[in-house]
Order: structure tokens, then sequence, then C-alpha cells
């Protein structure tokens, strides 16, 4: 009997362990899925002006239609458009319900990066967003000298033009002359993955099961 206490206690073991990460997987799944159902609630409610007190845990992707001022201020974060090539995105100052925040007025190609835009009133639609594309690690600091940044930081580029941390990307601008860049709806780009990793989990302890028992089997056939 002893020399079944071993593998047995090791199949136990590992196969309770794995079958617990699939399982905390399966609740991760749940709560991945009861965020992303509220932000297509948010993204598919009528449009509104944005939130004196709008938060991020509250407010992202939030419908939005406002109308402001642009500044003239613009921060360009270096992007890139299929069929297309590099580019930017323009980050503008935007004057909107008697606030300074910023706006996402879209993408124009690297060879219309310093051509002259729009000032002035325009209405917005679009839906507020705080992006999560920096990595402390690889992202590069911006070149402020010639005005690129490698990624939508919120915080810096609010603080760089003297705007709240708040940022609207638009989906449509009007009036919408020829020079002024090409917006883009915003997309839930949240990863949920947890689906494959929960069945990954339970597929292996399965195998790690199905491996104790042959174990177990082999060691009864010695000692036959």
């Amino acid at each position: 009997m002893r020399r079944y206490i071993f593998p047995l206690v090791l199949g136990v073991v590992g196969t309770a362990i794995l079958l617990g990460l699939g399982t905390w997987q399966v609740q991760r799944l749940q709560w991945k899925r009861a965020i992303l159902n509220a932000v297509e609630t948010r993204m598919q409610v009528a449009p509104v002006r944005v939130p004196a007190d709008a938060s991020e845990a509250r407010d992202n992707y939030l419908s939005i239609l406002t109308t402001g001022r642009l500044l003239g201020e613009e921060i360009h974060v270096l992007s890139g458009r299929k069929y297309v090539g590099a580019g930017y995105q323009i980050i503008s100052k935007f004057e909107a319900d008697g606030r300074v925040v910023l706006v996402d007025l879209g993408f124009v190609p690297e060879g219309r990066k310093t051509e002259e835009r729009p000032q002035g009133e325009i209405e917005v639609t679009g839906n507020l967003l705080w992006p999560n594309e920096v990595d402390e690690a690889f992202t590069p600091e911006p070149d402020r000298e010639k005005n690129i940044w490698f990624a939508r930081d919120l915080p810096a580029m609010a603080q760089h033009l003297s705007s709240d941390p708040v940022l609207i990307v638009a989906s449509a601008v009007r009036p919408m002359p020829d020079n002024m860049p090409d917006p883009q709806q915003v997309a839930a780009n949240i990863p949920n993955d947890h689906l494959e990793y929960a069945i990954t989990w339970f597929s292996l302890a399965l195998v790690w099961m199905g491996m104790t028992v042959y174990l177990l089997w082999r060691i009864r056939q010695k000692t036959l």
C-alpha cells in the first residue's frame, strides 16, 4: 500500500489544483462578460453631454454628443492604418460644456502631420475613453520638440495641454472640411480569453487524472 500513497497524493493534489485554476477562470469569464455588457450598454445608449464628474470606472466608452470649440493646440500620436501606412492620431484641445478636455479627432497620414487644421466651433459625436496603451517598460517618452507621442497617455497629454484628463474619441465631426482628420468609431478592445484558459486547465486536470490512474495501474501490475 505504501507504494500507492505518493502517486495517489500527487495525483489528487495536482488534479485539485488544476480544477481550482479552471474554476477560477470560469469566475473570471463571468466577471469579464459583465464588464463587456456594461461597456456595450454605455456605447449603445443615446449620446449625452460630458459628465461634470466623468470617471473611468463609470463612464469609460460612454456615448457623447457635444458642441465645443477647438483651441488649436494638438498632440500627434504615432499610429497607422491598413492600406494607408504610418500616420498620426490628432489629439486636440477642446473647450466644451464649460471645461477644457481633449478630443481625438482621428487619423491623418504621415504627410498631413503639419498641415493647418480647422479651429473654432464643431459638433462632436463619439465616446469617452481612458486608453490603456502605455507600457512603462517599452513605450518611449514622447518627443515633445517634434510633437511625436508613442501612445495615448491621458494624464500626460492632459498635463501637456493644460486640460482636464478627459478624452472624447470622435466618431463623427460636423462640419467636416477636407483637411479634418478621419474620425474612427471607438472599439471596446477588452480581451476575453478566460474560456480558452478554463478549457486548458480542465483538460490538464483530466490528463493529470488519467496519468495518475495509469501510474497506479502500473504499480499494481508490478506487485502482482
